[in-house]
Formats: structure tokens, sequence, C-alpha cells
């Protein structure tokens, strides 16, 4: 017969499976600092010779840190999705940005439509908590906390899609977008005109989120994206008329 006798698990192995799934749902994040030995030995219930038994296999398998005098932080298991010389090529090129945004409008879309059949209510909560918080960036006229969260309000909406893989290959490449690599949304949310329609965009992502209605919270996504796109090449548009006019102006002042 098949069967073999059942063997009570180890609890350092209980603790190694939990926070292994905490990282992996994206709970605990990249640079994350644990609790104090005493504080998590007793939030898991556990011995702290069982816990740091645990924490030594985390380490070894690469998810857990130690830093001397600071404590235990979740490794940089996120890293970057790309290697450093095609991030500076994405950063070079326009094409790489308008194909950035092209595959986010896809991948959002559908996000959006497995938060609304997906997400808690918890998720949906967390967005709006986020919207409300643009609604107040807003209106201090603060373009820097507005772009900040406008990059936290799209990655709870991945968040809240409940997709291990998209999630972090998500979070990557919002760290990206995040250092300025594709493009600089601080200058988009310093236009009043476009940090106006932004915000009204990102109230009707929300609006159709918190109706769960997929269809619609798709359209928003696409909709905004579009028009972030369509800003973009005005901007750069803008720039290489001024760059002409600068050339013209320099010609006529040495004639």
């Amino acid at each position: 017969m098949p069967f073999k006798p059942v063997q009570a698990e180890r609890l350092s192995s209980a603790v190694v499976r939990q926070i292994e799934k905490l990282i992996l749902q994206g709970i605990l994040r990249p640079g994350e600092r644990l609790p104090s030995e005493r504080e998590l030995a007793e939030k898991l219930g556990v011995s702290r010779p069982s816990l740091r038994e645990a924490v030594a296999e985390l380490q070894e398998k690469g998810l857990l840190a130690s830093r001397a005098g600071a404590g235990i932080f979740v490794a940089d298991v996120l890293g970057s999705a790309f290697s450093e010389g095609l991030v500076r090529l994405f950063a070079a090129h326009d094409e790489a940005v308008f194909d950035y945004i092209s595959f986010r409008r896809d991948l959002e879309g559908l996000a959006a439509e497995r938060a609304c059949r997906l997400g808690s209510e918890t998720d949906l909560k967390v967005i709006d908590t986020i919207f409300r918080k643009m609604e107040a960036a807003h209106n201090k006229r603060n373009p820097a906390e507005e772009a900040s969260l406008d990059a936290d309000f799209h990655m709870s909406i991945i968040e809240a899609s409940h997709n291990v893989i998209m999630l972090h290959m998500m979070r990557s490449m919002f760290e990206l977008l995040r250092e300025g690599v594709f493009y600089n949304r601080t200058i988009m949310f310093k236009q009043r005109t476009t940090r106006d329609l932004l915000l009204d965009h990102h109230r009707a992502i929300n609006a159709a989120l918190q109706a769960r209605d997929g269809a619609a919270a798709r359209a928003a996504i696409e909709m905004h994206l579009t028009y972030v796109e369509k800003d973009l090449k005005d901007q750069k548009k803008s720039e290489e008329n001024e760059t002409i006019a600068q050339q013209r102006y320099e010609h006529e002042q040495a004639r």
C-alpha cells in the first residue's frame, strides 16, 4: 500500500513555510525589516531556537538577509526583471517607453478585471484609500506626492488581482517607473489641466472597481493609459519643437 507514517512537522519548517508564503504573496516586501526575535517568536508561538533555525534556513535560501546591528530583513528577492544594460537602453529609446505603456495597458486591464472578480473587500478598501490620498495631494497641489501615489494606486490594483507572478513582475517594472527610467511622471502632474484629467481618470477606475464592474474597470484603465501615451508624445513633440526653435534663434543671433 502506498501509505507512509505521518511525521510531525518541525516548528521551524512551519515558520519557514509561513514566511515564504508572505513573501510570495507580496505581503512581506523586499527590504522590509522583520520584528525583533522576541516579538516574532511570540507572534508565531514558537521558541527562539525554532525561530533561529527557520531564519537560518531562509537566509540560506536567499529570502532573508541579516544586517549587522539592524536586524533581519526580507532580501531583495525582487531585483530587476532586466539587466542594467537593458534598463539604460530602455531609457534612451522612445519606442521602449511606448511599448511599456502598451504592455501596462494590456496587463493592468486584465488585473482590473481580476480585481473586480477576485479582490476582497479589504483589497478594494486599500485601492479606495490610496485614491482618497491622491485627491488630498491634488488639492495640496503636490505633484511629487501625486505621482508617487499614482504608482501606489496602480500597484494596489495588481495586488488585488491575486496573481503572484503578475505581482512580482509588475513590482519590478514599477520600480523602474518610480526611478524615471521610462518617463518622468512628476512633470506630467505639474500641468494643471493634465493633473485634473488624471485625477478624473483615477476616479473612474476606482468607481468601477468599487462597483466590481470588470468591463468598466478595464475600459477606464485602457483609456487612462492611452491618454498618458498621447500626453507623452505631445511632450516629446513640444521638446523637439523647442530644440528647433532654439537652433533657429541661435542661427539668427549669429548672422
